[in-house]
């Protein structure tokens, strides 16, 4: 048993030393346990290897089950955790914005095109990121930061030693963390003034409209074409406004979609996606670490300027920067008259 115990902390120590995630640990440990039970089954009787690790199968038997068992237990709580619906009643909020909070915001209320209207705006909108990743992660500080009062964040990922290189939100600690918990944690720290609602799951069809419904303004932070496209369809039959961005290697993408206001949607402009071999994914083709944070704090500045009014945002405009050579280009989007989706009525 000692010697067993012994192992086990030198796993988990190791483990430590090699910031090695939760879940990569806990399954080496069950992997020793397995291996020890093996031993009690298949050794005679008196056999000192045996002897040394327990004696007796059914007790480590037990442990196992016992394992299980909190396992098992703590994933149905996770998975009930992140279907909970908020259902609190918001906190009534002054309309008067507090000393503290004119200080904070004072390099934005002094901007003519914002003033203190533009910032009570901030502060009464309710925008959605989808997406924690590499262009969450910045879209998400900096709408904090903004004083957005309201912010949903929905999505079914944890924390990865890999992330760490351009998802800044995320701290090393918080490696094998859901990703919506360690932004809504970043994000509380950085400015208790706005609410953070986290989504741990995945976008489908079946809340799509549900939670978007609860939701001003949108952004589409996310890497695949499927969510891409069930975002663009919500947005479109809700008459919101989508920020929707992209990324890959060196190059990044972004535009407004607002077929109620005259502008294209999603899929006017990417009708069809494309096969899977020329667009591979940040971990097979790889991503400069800056970039996401380019584009993810472009998708802030949109969102900003639609709530506000300021200035002239995307729509009917595709910005491509490409950070390799230094060089961004602005092309016009239209409205196609057969999309399935808006059907050009922008």
């Amino acid at each position: 048993m000692i010697m067993v115990g012994a192992m086990i902390a030198a796993l988990w120590g190791i483990g430590v030393a090699m910031k090695t995630p939760y879940q990569a640990r806990w399954t080496m440990i069950a992997i020793l346990l397995l291996a020890v039970m093996m031993l009690q089954v298949v050794l005679p009787d008196g056999h000192p290897l045996r002897t040394a690790t327990g004696g007796d199968a059914r007790l480590w038997g037990l442990l196992i089950a016992f394992g299980f068992i909190v396992w098992g237990y703590r994933k149905v709580l996770g998975l009930l955790r992140a279907r909970v619906v908020q259902t609190a009643a918001p906190v009534a909020k002054s309309d008067k914005f507090s000393p503290t909070e004119l200080d904070r915001y004072a390099r934005h209320i002094i901007l003519r095109e914002v003033g203190g209207q533009g910032q009570k705006a901030l502060r009464d909108a309710r925008v959605l990121v989808v997406g924690a990743g590499g262009l969450g992660a910045p879209a998400l500080q900096y709408l904090a930061a903004a004083g957005v009062g309201t912010i949903g964040v929905i999505d079914d990922d944890l924390v990865e030693n890999a992330n760490l290189q351009r998802q800044v939100i995320h701290l090393d600690r918080n490696i094998g963390m859901p990703k919506v918990h360690s932004a809504a944690e970043a994000m509380t720290a950085q400015n208790p003034f706005v609410t953070v609602r986290p989504y741990h799951r995945r976008l489908d069809a079946d809340i799509a409209d549900d939670l978007f419904a609860d939701y001003d303004l949108v952004l589409d932070g996310t890497d695949n074409f499927a969510t891409r496209y069930l975002v663009n369809r919500t947005t479109v039959a809700q008459g919101k406004p989508l920020v929707a961005a992209a990324l890959t290697q060196w190059e990044g993408q972004i535009s407004l979609y607002d077929p109620a206001h005259g502008t294209p949607c999603y899929e006017c402009v990417f009708p069809t996606a494309p096969d899977a071999a020329l667009v591979p994914s940040c971990a097979e083709a790889g991503v400069i670490g800056p970039l996401p944070g380019v584009i993810g704090a472009m998708m802030a500045v949109e969102a900003v300027k639609q709530i506000t009014g300021a200035g002239l945002g995307l729509g009917g405009r595709l910005l491509i920067y490409d950070a390799l050579y230094a060089e961004s280009r602005t092309i016009a989007i239209k409205p196609r008259a057969d999309c399935a989706v808006c059907g050009g009525k922008g």
